[in-house]
């Protein structure tokens, strides 16, 4: 027989509780109840053995129907959650069965609101939702048909708004440098190669060559200061292999080092 020495309140309607032998055994408020747990009272070691088996399956419960009251969890999420909490494989394995039967876990409806969520606050592409519902656990028939909901005309006008933001921003790069970026940008947010296409050859990107040389003599002039010490044929060769990986025509990289030549000159 073990005697109860404590009975400590803990969050969430959770109590510890101590015997005089050091044992500890965490429970919840349900299972405190149901077996009229009282500081002071005895309790045989087969009674705490059914109180500990309880009262992790009931304490892991508690914690799923909290980690899912914020929002909708993947499978994967629940059994993470509780592993941290140090929940028993054995105590995972009845909250993810019993969380079923109660129809509050789902990974499909998990994974269509997940699209439905990202379609709305978020500008990424299909591919990039698949990597993240698949971190999620989710598996490739369910991804799948979740990402059924996002048409390819809806990814299209996503995609668009996402591409003429990016031109925006790479503005003051070359025109080849302007329509590789905004191809990159679109990629790493997860578009196919087919809609990228679809998408730059509607996207007005026109070359404009008083703008393209400007912008050349602008980043030509930060070149020629950084390599002033070199010698003239090294200068000239770090200078064209610079300007042209950044997307210039190669006659007109060859016409700003002459005119920086003549300036040095004069």
């Amino acid at each position: 027989m073990e005697k109860i020495k404590s009975i400590r309140k803990l969050k969430n309607n959770h109590y510890t509780l101590t015997t005089e032998s050091g044992r500890k055994i965490r429970i919840s408020e349900d299972t405190l109840v149901k077996h009229r747990l009282l500081k002071g009272e005895e309790v045989s070691e087969n009674t705490l053995e059914i109180i500990e088996k309880e009262a992790e399956l009931d304490i892991g419960y508690q914690l799923a129907l909290s980690f899912l009251s914020y929002q909708l969890r993947s499978e994967k999420e629940i059994k993470d959650h509780l592993k941290k909490k140090e929940i028993s494989e054995e105590g995972i394995s009845y909250v993810i069965i019993k969380l079923r039967e109660m129809n509050l876990l789902d990974d499909l409806v998990f994974a269509e609101s997940y699209v439905r969520t990202v379609m709305k606050t978020q500008d990424k592409g299909p591919q990039t939702i698949k990597q993240q519902l698949f971190k999620k656990g989710i598996s490739e028939e369910n991804i799948a048909k979740a990402l059924e909901q996002y048409s390819f005309d809806d990814q299209e006008e996503v995609a668009m708004k996402v591409a003429e933001k990016a031109l925006r921003k790479y503005k003051s790069k070359s025109h080849k440098e302007q329509i590789n970026k905004v191809r990159q940008h679109l990629f790493t947010k997860g578009y196919s190669g087919d809609l990228i296409n679809l998408v730059m050859s509607n996207l007005e990107v026109e070359k404009d060559e008083d703008d393209e040389w400007e912008t050349l003599v602008r980043e030509g002039d930060k070149l020629w200061r950084k390599h002033q010490r070199l010698d003239k044929a090294k200068k000239k060769q770090k200078m064209r292999q610079s300007l042209f990986q950044k997307g210039y025509d190669f006659d007109a990289i060859n016409r700003f080092i002459e005119e920086k030549e003549l300036e040095d000159d004069e």
